[in-house]
């Protein structure tokens, strides 16, 4: 079993952390985040709330794994969490460091994306040649819409489904790179998870600037930024975040300083490219420890008989 080295008491509180009262943590402002972490299913982490606690309890086990260990008595989330850091000590030295845990962090989100490919294969896969073809996944996607066309006339999805079919056949054709209408399943992870690959990171900005620019001018001015990451249902002040926000678009997102935002300045606002995420997460999950001495003590108590000396 490995010992309490430096970056183990943050993982390890993780378990605590989830079995400490929830009641304890308050509801935020909501607010949508844009940020694309590379080797992230997570994106940007929310306010420090039970939303915060999630995030990391995700990062470290995985969202299908965190789900489970939801379901585990005290007992059992106990013996499991040890093996998992036996797993995280690659070195076997009997510590776990900051440098083993963000290892260990994009593992976990790695998994998570092939693992969600996985699970979808055999929806757009109709003729099992392992391959996904275009047409098969726009019949699988919009086939009923493609062939009803009179039911959604009337209807939101109709414009929803017009704007999305060819928005997803230009990233399919930007996915696939061999140019064949068909999909391997890298290719199909690269539809899917885009921000995960290098050459579609275009892809990416583009989607972002035609989500955001509500008066089609090719641009987004800071009212279009906040818009979509903050709802003003009532005619009251706007949150303090909000203000700071808005001196985020003028100071910092706003490089060339002409009140808007191009592409170049929303790929270097989304997809920073001097920002670590798995780093971050480790090192924040270290500084979480920090902050709760309580917990420390409590967590080596119950460690005390199953830790070497």
């Amino acid at each position: 079993m490995a010992r309490l080295g430096p970056a183990l008491l943050p993982a390890l509180l993780l378990l605590l952390l989830l079995l400490w009262p929830r009641a304890l943590r308050a509801k935020p402002t909501v607010r949508k985040e844009r940020v694309v972490r590379p080797d992230s299913e997570l994106g940007e982490r929310p306010p420090e709330d039970n939303r915060s606690f999630q995030y990391d309890h995700e990062a470290f086990l995985g969202k299908e794994d965190s789900k489970t260990f939801d379901q585990l008595s005290s007992e059992e989330s106990k013996d499991r969490l040890g093996k998992i850091v036996d797993r995280i000590d690659n070195d076997g030295d009997g510590f776990v460091t900051t440098e083993e845990l963000k290892t260990w962090i994009k593992r976990v989100q790695k998994r998570y994306i092939y693992d969600n490919v996985a699970k979808v294969w055999k929806d757009y896969d109709r003729d099992k040649d392992d391959k996904i073809s275009w047409e098969e996944y726009k019949q699988a996607t919009y086939g009923y819409y493609l062939g009803n066309p009179a039911e959604f006339q009337d209807s939101s999805d109709h414009h929803t489904f017009k704007k999305m079919l060819p928005r997803d056949e230009r990233r399919f054709k930007a996915a696939d790179r061999d140019g064949d209408q068909t999909a391997t399943r890298e290719e199909f992870t690269a539809f899917l998870h885009p921000e995960e690959f290098e050459h579609m990171k275009e892809i990416v900005v583009l989607e972002t600037l035609e989500d955001i620019d509500k008066n089609g001018d090719g641009f987004v001015d800071q009212d279009e930024y906040i818009a979509d990451m903050f709802s003003h249902e009532e005619n009251g002040p706007e949150p303090d975040w909000v203000l700071s926000e808005r001196e985020q678009f003028t100071e910092f997102r706003d490089l060339n300083k002409d009140g808007k935002l191009d592409k170049d300045e929303i790929r270097h606002w989304i997809l920073p490219q001097d920002y670590d995420h798995a780093q971050a997460e480790a090192r924040h999950l270290v500084y979480e420890s920090d902050k709760n001495k309580v917990l420390h003590a409590l967590l080596e108590s119950f460690l005390e008989g199953r830790c070497s000396p």
